[in-house]
């Protein structure tokens, strides 16, 4: 072989008039193809055959897919030479369907978001001496079979072929009688297909949130996207994974012109988006309610390209790898090509997290978590001209019957304001204990601690509101005044790493006692709203970090003292350390050492007074519990009372921190 190399390219050196001496330096074949390649010449069969040391009807037989006999190396070392010569088999034309022609062909469903994958397609195609025909079947299934009949006409050797629809697979018979191989890809139609693994980029991506400390997770999708179905399906599994449950709630859609609403109803804390344009578009819509990207909600996204993180480097994203996916299916389909055994089955990569811009800890981990030991009712509230009256009747056609109790209203309310919030309490065995587990669960409220009674109907609350918006309300206690103190300590745990426990005297004292108590030994602070008693015990007091009467209940505990500020040091020397006397409308007074004085009531129409002192005592923990000081906590706690008092009912009434934080920057920016 190496004197024929010398001879053939002496034979072309003459012809082009080069010296003698550059057969010196032709040590073989391959210096050979170099030259010739340069000189833009075609090999024959018979020059192939001789430089592989092989028959030329064994290099016939092996460019013309007759090789079924032909061992494996030998196919090779022919094919190889053929690349490196530009052998066309019979001068330039293919003359039967059989013979290799060393074209792929490439047919996408649609091309301006694949750029990345023809580039790695190309690459692979160029490293192994192939050339590719593309072609765009823009989501047509007529434009597709227009494009099947060119690539076959063209003689390829094999296709990448990316089908419209389930239609498409009709068509493979088209390549398969032409013996054209193919690589199906991104279709869930045909089992052998490749694809990039979008559930576990989307499973990535969860758990990239998760990894910060997020339980309260939304997905962002389009619609009609098999990339955003898959990416939702790893969202759930990882959930599932990691013991988080699932709401339908947490699937938003980018179409929906209403999903950022769906944010501020159901306060997720990180959002798993499909689409880097949609990632976009959310942070648009968030600027305009003032959230802020990762404080207020952190954010993963899938990118397709290189240019979209430059434009926009703040957003922390998966890229999507479709360069190394385009190279891996034109590799295993040039293997197809070339009879070789396949070296994968399935395209396998490594998923990592570009950057952690968008990434933070939720709020709640900024802030302590909270207990709330309590009571939970259904509120049957009733809309009169005037409160009832001893001898009067009065009548309504207005109602409505929604979850309530001060305890389940101060865990809704510290839920919404961003703060993790255990609820420890009882129910009974009827449908209406049903209506709090799932109102709880819709508000991310952890319930394993709320039992039920099997002896016991769950507490109802029948609340009279005035036109003016005072209210009268009548409790019937039901499973609430069940709940002991073996009802609460076998839940120890809850106050692990908790800020305040939120008590309520709508329960049994020595529950609330008993609360009290496990909290002080975490370390945990008492917040108390006493409510339905004349008499509270020093020993009970004793162990109240912030107590919070309205005006009428502390004229009711305290009645031989006649002004406010006096009423406040009487609590403070029966053992609270803090004292805050709710005054309606007129705001509040406090008593601390940090601070003493009134604060006013934040400015709002009054609708329904029922649910303001419990909006008040949940904002004030949710703050406190962030760092702020006792007058801050105080005054935001206003505004959290003024928004609830200004429409009806109590758990739809009370804000969310995002909400309650845009106003008060608009109102008293100095606050926050």
């Amino acid at each position: 072989m190496f004197f024929y190399a010398h001879f053939i390219l002496l034979y072309y050196l003459a012809l082009t008039k080069y010296t003698i001496y550059y057969i010196i330096e032709a040590s073989n074949y391959q210096i050979v193809a170099k030259i010739i390649k340069a000189r833009g010449h075609f090999m024959t069969i018979k020059e192939i055959a001789r430089l592989a040391g092989v028959s030329i009807s064994t290099v016939s037989k092996i460019v013309n897919n007759k090789d079924e006999n032909i061992n494996v190396e030998t196919r090779n070392r022919v094919l190889k030479i053929v690349k490196d010569y530009n052998y066309t088999p019979y001068g330039t034309v293919k003359t039967t369907s059989e013979a290799k022609t060393f074209i792929l062909g490439v047919l996408l469903r649609s091309i301006p978001k694949t750029n990345q994958f023809l580039n790695g397609a190309l690459f692979a195609a160029q490293k192994n001496g192939y050339s590719l025909l593309l072609y765009d079947s823009a989501d047509s299934i007529s434009s597709e079979l227009k494009n099947i009949t060119s690539l076959c006409k063209n003689n390829i050797d094999g296709v990448i072929w990316e089908p419209v629809n389930e239609q498409s697979l009709e068509y493979r018979r088209y390549f398969d009688e032409q013996g054209i191989e193919v690589c199906s890809i991104n279709t869930g139609f045909d089992t052998a297909a490749y694809s990039i693994d979008f559930n576990q980029m989307g499973y990535e991506a969860t758990q990239s949130l998760i990894q910060y400390g997020h339980t309260k997770l939304g997905c962002l999708t389009k619609e009609n996207s098999v990339r955003s179905d898959m990416v939702f399906e790893g969202f759930k599994k990882c959930l599932f994974d990691n013991g988080l449950p699932y709401h339908d709630t947490m699937k938003l859609s980018a179409e929906n012109q209403d999903w950022y609403n769906g944010i501020l109803s159901h306060t997720p804390t990180g959002i798993v988006s499909s689409h880097y344009a949609s990632s976009l578009f959310l942070l648009e819509q968030l600027a305009k309610i003032q959230y802020r990207i990762p404080y207020d909600l952190s954010l993963v996204s899938l990118r397709d390209d290189v240019r979209e993180n430059l434009r926009f480097p703040g957003i922390s994203s998966i890229k999507i790898p479709y360069y190394e996916f385009g190279a891996f299916v034109c590799e295993r389909l040039i293997e197809k090509c070339e009879k070789k055994e396949l070296t994968a089955n399935i395209f396998q990569t490594e998923y990592p997290l570009e950057n952690t811009f968008s990434l933070d800890v939720p709020f709640s981990s900024h802030a302590k978590k909270i207990v709330v030991v309590g009571s939970i009712n259904i509120d049957v509230t009733l809309n009169v001209d005037e409160l009832p009256q001893p001898g009067r009747t009065v009548s309504t056609g207005k109602h409505s019957v929604i979850l309530g109790g001060k305890g389940a209203n101060q865990a809704v309310g510290a839920s919404k304001l961003g703060s993790e919030v255990s609820l420890i309490g009882k129910v009974g065995n009827d449908y209406d204990s049903t209506i709090v587990y799932t109102c709880m669960e819709e508000n991310h409220v952890d319930v394993q601690a709320v039992r039920r009674d099997p002896h016991s109907e769950t507490g109802k609350a029948y609340i009279y509101v005035q036109n003016d918006g005072e209210s009268m309300i009548t409790i019937l206690t039901g499973a609430n005044q069940n709940l002991t103190a073996g009802d609460v300590l076998p839940y120890h745990k809850l106050f692990e790493n908790a800020g305040y426990c939120l008590l309520q005297t709508e329960v049994p004292e020595d529950a609330v006692e008993a609360a009290a108590r496990l909290a002080h030994s975490y370390g945990v602070c008492n917040i108390l709203k006493p409510a339905a008693m004349n008499h509270i015990s020093d020993t009970l007091m004793e162990l109240i970090d912030i107590f919070v009467p309205n005006r009428k209940e502390a004229e009711l505990l305290c009645p031989e003292v006649p002004d406010i500020e006096g009423k406040a040091d009487a609590f403070l020397k029966k053992g609270a350390k803090i004292v805050i006397i709710t005054l309606g409308h007129s705001g509040c007074y406090i008593k601390s050492p940090e601070f003493t004085g009134y604060l006013p009531a934040a400015d709002f129409t009054p609708v329904d007074t029922t649910g303001a002192a419990d909006a008040f005592i949940a904002a004030l923990a949710v703050y406190l519990s962030s760092g702020f000081p006792i007058a801050k906590a105080a005054k935001i706690a206003t505004y959290a009372a003024g928004f609830c008092v200004s429409r009806q009912g109590v758990i739809p009434a009370l804000i969310d921190r995002n909400s309650l934080e845009t106003y008060i920057k608009r109102i008293e920016p100095d606050i926050l």
